[in-house]
């Protein structure tokens, strides 16, 4: 698996008539979409005030997910059930995680090729993208312009403590979540917070009115945050 061998949408928003694109966004689907999926969403920013922006929505390979009875699908690593007994903690596919992690750093690393440098690579992702965006930034090996989650959590939380590089730590995070979301609850999406916080990294964290969806007053906070960590 690499970065060359999936599928990937790219689009020019912000000003696409200026020369070259002073930025990039790595936008990450969810469980079962594809990287069309946020295009109507990239589409409806306005990021004219930073020049061309490009905008790279990649396709998740496929492969069975557990809670959807070993159907296969795109994911970024595989779901299993939330355990009968809630003492139990819920198991993660950290194998599945860690090499989609290595995917996602192999498409920043195609863009620095391209010329753009971390500080102006944005990495987004929705529910189970936000879970890999949080990852992927967490263990980036240079800090990136920051990042952006909504409608997630952060996986293999119990990796993330002293072992931060304090640079990691300095990046911006903006987090999102539905109040009625009863796809991925608002109790992870405040624990992910909570532990960015505690690891000293200044999160922007938003709760909507919704379920496991996106809405407008959202994609506008959003376009106003990435309005300045890329000014």
């Amino acid at each position: 698996m690499n970065s060359q061998s999936i599928e990937l949408v790219e689009l020019m928003g912000g000003d696409p008539a200026a020369a070259n694109p002073s930025a990039t966004v790595i936008v990450l689907h969810g469980l079962g979409a594809d990287g069309q999926d946020f295009v109507p969403v990239v589409q409806v920013m306005d990021l004219s005030p930073l020049g061309a922006v490009r905008f790279v929505l990649p396709s998740a390979p496929e492969r069975p997910v557990t809670i959807n009875g070993g159907y296969r699908m795109r994911a970024w690593y595989d779901i299993h059930p939330v355990p009968a007994d809630p003492a139990r903690h819920r198991l993660e596919d950290e194998s599945g995680l860690l090499a989609s992690r290595a995917l996602v750093q192999q498409l920043i690393a195609r863009e620095v090729d391209r010329g753009m440098a971390p500080s102006r690579i944005v990495l987004m992702g929705f529910s189970q993208g936000c879970a890999m965006t949080l990852l992927t930034g967490l263990l980036a090996p240079v800090p990136l312009a920051g990042l952006a989650g909504l409608s997630g959590y952060l996986p293999l939380a119990g990796r993330f403590g002293m072992g931060v590089d304090r640079l990691q730590c300095s990046m911006p995070v903006f987090l999102a979540h539905g109040e009625h979301d009863d796809v991925v609850t608002p109790d992870r999406g405040l624990a992910a917070r909570d532990a960015l916080l505690s690891l000293g990294m200044p999160v922007d964290w938003h709760s909507y009115p919704m379920g496991h969806e996106v809405c407008m007053p959202e994609i506008e906070d959003l376009n106003r945050w990435l309005l300045r960590v890329l000014a």
